[in-house]
């Protein structure tokens, strides 16, 4: 096995990224790159693009380490990785239709973001290309679903518009009966043109739009965000400050939790778990907002440390919320493992090989259920996690059930990293402005779906000129096609909730 730094010696190392080394490498270096990742167990963390140009973000699972590499495409073309690194390919396909840079060796020429809608094509190119008043519809409407072939197989076409309150994408089912041989998923309904909206913001404007990135992950996308620019700048926040994003991260994960774990069991039609689960959930929520100010947490983790400290009176209602949570929450696992008809719809359901996590570089709650234990907080590691006690959950069978139980053990170990940290929180300031000038840098920090990593660049008036937030929903969607193969159409509605990955996290 060779060790990725060992690959990327020669080549030139940009200076003003950080914390990991960002290499440039000609095209002839990046297509051995791409045979040597079909030998070697370099994962994929990211791929995205700029006029061009096109970056990726590599990790070495041995060390725990990341590398950004980086090639220019003066004909606007590149070697695509999805060849020997599958998770790449919708990343590519983004990249082709925001900036025109095309994966030369993709199979996969459909676009992914670009529905036809856009007024321009390659719209973050250096020179967009206007698209002709009649193509947005024909294009809308023609998007070539992959075909399947065989006696008595049909189509279910599901979405982009569902029923409640759910963001918006589209599910091709095909069926024998009632097994699906095949799922394909469309997405990007809701792009937003996060990627532009944040160039040339100054970075508070941009932390705003980072913590808008999922709703959900508001604090995770966030963490992930000021830590790339304070990496960028060569800047610390204070040591209260990092302890206040910890806690503040861990009451985001525990709520996303507790409303998983109800959702995944009232989609198995039992409706008095998510009740409870949901009630859990809201006391959460209302603690976060009576401390913080908002109960999503929203804009409170910036770059140089967080918006608004934590009193003596916020302290004690978070230590009776972990409390009271606690044994409630044991009380609804209890009634969830001792119900046979419960477990006879999660148990063996919708499973992922260990195979195709591993492939994809899936962490989370997705790859530690299908024995990929990998954790951000962990590997490779940040302040305070690095001085706290806390076990990483992980199971080898990849079904509903088993990301059920890994949520479980999450919110068990987040109730005692609570408390850890309300123990050891220092004292001191909670904001260090960050210097107005230009750098490099990458954050990755772990969310609740899984590692979330986040690169950006920021100009000599400090302002940003490129970022990309990945979400872990990136990687994560394409498995969900792989783990309802082969189960009945009903069970899909589990093994969706199970994954809950994000369409606002992806589209962008």
């Amino acid at each position: 096995m060779t060790e990725l730094m060992h690959f990327l010696a020669d080549s030139p190392v940009v200076t003003r990224h950080r914390p990991w080394p960002r290499v440039e490498l000609s095209a002839v270096t990046w297509a051995n790159l791409v045979d040597q990742l079909a030998i070697e167990r370099w994962e994929l963390a990211a791929l995205w693009g700029e006029p061009g140009m096109v970056h990726a973000a590599l990790r070495d699972p041995d060390l725990g380490v990341y590398f950004v590499v980086s090639t220019a495409c003066p004909d606007g073309r590149f070697a695509s990785l999805a060849r020997v690194r599958p998770g790449a390919a919708r990343l590519e396909r983004a990249a082709r239709d925001l900036f025109g840079v095309v994966p030369e060796g993709l199979e996969d020429a459909r676009p992914w973001l670009d529905h036809g809608r856009w007024p321009m094509r390659r719209p973050l190119a250096a020179a967009p290309v206007p698209r002709a008043m009649d193509e947005p519809a024909a294009q809308a409407a023609d998007y070539p679903f992959l075909p399947v072939e065989g006696e008595g197989v049909h189509q279910i076409p599901v979405g982009p518009v569902h029923a409640g309150i759910i963001e918006p994408g589209h599910f091709r089912f095909h069926a024998n009966g009632e097994i699906v041989v095949r799922l394909e998923e469309r997405l990007g309904y809701v792009h937003r043109g996060v990627e532009r909206l944040m160039q040339g913001k100054p970075v508070p404007e941009a932390a705003r739009l980072a913590s808008r990135v999922s709703g959900d992950s508001a604090v995770a996308h966030a963490f992930a965000f000021a830590r790339a620019v304070e990496a960028a700048l060569d800047h610390e926040c204070p040591a209260r400050a990092t302890h206040l994003r910890a806690l503040m991260a861990e009451l985001e994960r525990i709520a996303n939790h507790l409303g998983d774990f109800g959702a995944i069991c009232n989609d198995a039609s039992f409706a008095f778990l998510q009740a409870e689960a949901s009630s859990l959930r809201e006391d959460v929520l209302r603690v976060a907002g009576s401390v913080f100010g908002h109960r999503l947490m929203m804009d409170k983790v910036v770059p140089g440390g967080v918006a608004v400290d934590i009193a003596a009176i916020g302290i004690e209602a978070i230590r009776a919320l972990v409390g009271a949570v606690g044994p409630r929450f044991e009380r609804l696992v209890h009634v969830y493992d001792s119900k046979p008809s419960l477990l006879d719809r999660t148990i063996a359901t919708g499973a992922v090989g260990s195979h195709l996590v591993h492939r994809f570089a899936v962490g989370g709650i997705v790859g530690r259920a299908a024995g990929r234990a990998v954790d951000a907080r962990v590997a490779p590691g940040y302040a305070p996690y690095d001085a706290l006690d806390f076990a990483v959950p992980g199971l080898p069978q990849g079904d509903v059930h088993a990301r059920i139980m890994v949520r479980v053990e999450e919110v068990r170990e987040s109730l005692k990293l609570i408390r850890q940290i309300l123990d050891t929180l220092p004292s001191g300031p909670i904001f260090a402005p960050p210097p107005e000038r230009e750098g490099e840098g990458m954050g990755v920090v772990e969310g609740f779906r899984g590692d979330i990593l986040t690169w950006v660049r920021l100009g000599p008036d400090g302002r940003v000129q490129r970022c990309f937030p990945r979400d872990p929903s990136w990687l994560q969607w394409p498995l969900l096609e792989a783990a309802i193969e082969g189960n009945i159409v009903a069970d899909f509605p589990l093994c969706n909730k199970s994954f809950n990955c994000s369409y606002a996290g992806q589209d962008l």
